[in-house]
């Protein structure tokens, strides 16, 4: 799903190394074994087209074709910032302004005859939007840090973007709620998904639009006056557009197996259902409003932010597919059922790339059903492919090819926020 992204094009790139700082070239390669795109140097205002490995239909394509090119081509580059990317005191003044968030949306209505509703939206919003890690939220507030002087970085500005932050994880809880009842999910976050509480049920497609309708409340209230007030409006806007858009294309993938079983699972359209399901809301989203908000308005430095950010979302969607499976719950905070529903997700894909005959027949009869042996069966395949061992390569592999994309940016902005984003997504395991 990144614009970053293309695959089974008529012209195939090479990667040229032209500088002690691996600057990329073009030059044309066809081959029926191995794909990848690179794309202009930066002098030609783009940044070049990312690596894909493990994406061509070959089964003869070995990691080690891979490793070996990254790691001679990435030793100049400057390695991310080490460390966390938001301190705990800054997580917990995020956390602080929650209450004032429920209270700010909840008061509107307590002169009005309907005080149930009121009791009710509080206790959707705190069972719903405070949990989790909070990344995007934590990520625009960091973001704004790193991109606004230091004149803007008042404490009322502070707040600000604390609570756009806020917005962003209302945003987040609104795509879970309904995501969880699609899917038939059984636990998030640690606990039993809203809608599987005795007293929801499928009310909780309600309870997620109304945390929806939060975010524009607040955006009013707070932002009204601000001069980046429209490109908010149109950011959330656009933002839900894309996820849905791509929500809509991962359930049509899933349906599609009982008609074309496995057919429909291929690369291109993994990379479309993660750049629209994904990437927009989760990594764009948040760095986008951070930078209207520290008044960067420049369209090119937009364009270069965006093609990275969609591409570490890229990133970050392999490493939850691969968490899905074989994470660990008490850590992960959920229970995995990609298998069981069929999703088109990066270990599926994988395998289907790899497998022989006989695996391929396991996996069409067996993909998408709840049946605990069929699902053992799935997972037996994607051991004997060995997809624990193929995900560690590739997250190397993306973790540096990204720091090369980064190192490449132009246009004034400070890389080192780039350099954290990505170092705090790299070997996460929940």
């Amino acid at each position: 799903m990144f614009s970053s992204l293309k695959f089974g094009g008529q012209q195939i790139c090479q990667l040229v190394k032209t500088s002690d700082r691996c600057v990329y070239s073009i030059a044309s390669l066809h081959s029926n074994n191995f794909h990848f795109n690179a794309h202009r140097t930066t002098t030609e205002k783009s940044l070049p087209r990312r690596l894909n490995l493990y994406k061509s239909g070959d089964s003869v394509l070995k990691e080690n074709l891979s490793s070996s090119l990254l790691r001679r081509n990435l030793a100049s580059v400057t390695p991310a910032a080490i460390g966390k990317a938001v301190s705990k005191d800054e997580r917990r003044e995020f956390m602080a302004v929650f209450p004032d968030i429920v209270r700010d949306l909840t008061e509107t209505h307590r002169q009005t005859e309907i005080p149930d509703v009121t009791k009710w939206y509080s206790k959707v919003l705190q069972y719903n939007v405070p949990g989790g890690k909070k990344n995007r939220g934590l990520a625009l507030i960091l973001a704004y840090r790193m991109l606004a002087p230091q004149s803007a970085q008042t404490p009322e500005k502070i707040r600000e973007a604390q609570i756009m932050g806020w917005c962003i994880e209302m945003l987040q809880a609104f795509f879970l709620v309904l995501d969880d009842m699609i899917d038939g999910s059984e636990t998030r976050r640690g606990r039993i998904c809203w809608y599987r509480n005795p007293s929801v049920g499928l009310n909780a497609a309600n309870d997620g639009i109304f945390i929806e309708s939060g975010i524009y409340q607040l955006l009013r209230r707070y932002f009204v006056d601000k001069p980046y007030y429209f490109q908010a409006i149109d950011l959330f806007h656009d933002a839900t557009h894309k996820t849905i858009m791509g929500q809509a294309l991962d359930l049509l993938t899933a349906q599609s197996i009982a008609k074309y079983k496995l057919d429909k699972f291929t690369m291109d359209r993994y990379n479309s259902i993660v750049k629209y399901k994904t990437s927009y809301y989760s990594f764009h989203l948040p760095v986008a409003l951070a930078m209207y908000m520290a008044g960067i308005s420049n369209a090119e430095q937009h364009r270069q932010a965006k093609i990275l950010l969609l591409e570490m979302g890229n990133f970050f969607q392999v490493q939850d597919d691969y968490m899905d499976c074989f994470g660990d719950p008490a850590v992960t905070g959920k229970i995995g059922t990609d298998i069981q529903d069929g999703k088109c997700s990066w270990l599926a894909v994988v395998a289907l790339q790899r497998c022989t005959p006989d695996q391929r027949k396991i996996l069409e009869e067996c993909y998408g059903s709840h049946d605990p042996e069929k699902v053992d069966a799935v997972r037996n395949v994607y051991n004997q492919i060995n997809l624990p061992h193929i995900f560690t390569t590739y997250e190397e592999d993306s973790y540096n090819l990204i720091q090369t994309h980064i190192q490449q940016m132009s246009g004034g902005l400070n890389l080192n926020l780039f350099f954290k984003l990505l170092d705090k997504i790299y070997k996460r395991d929940n």
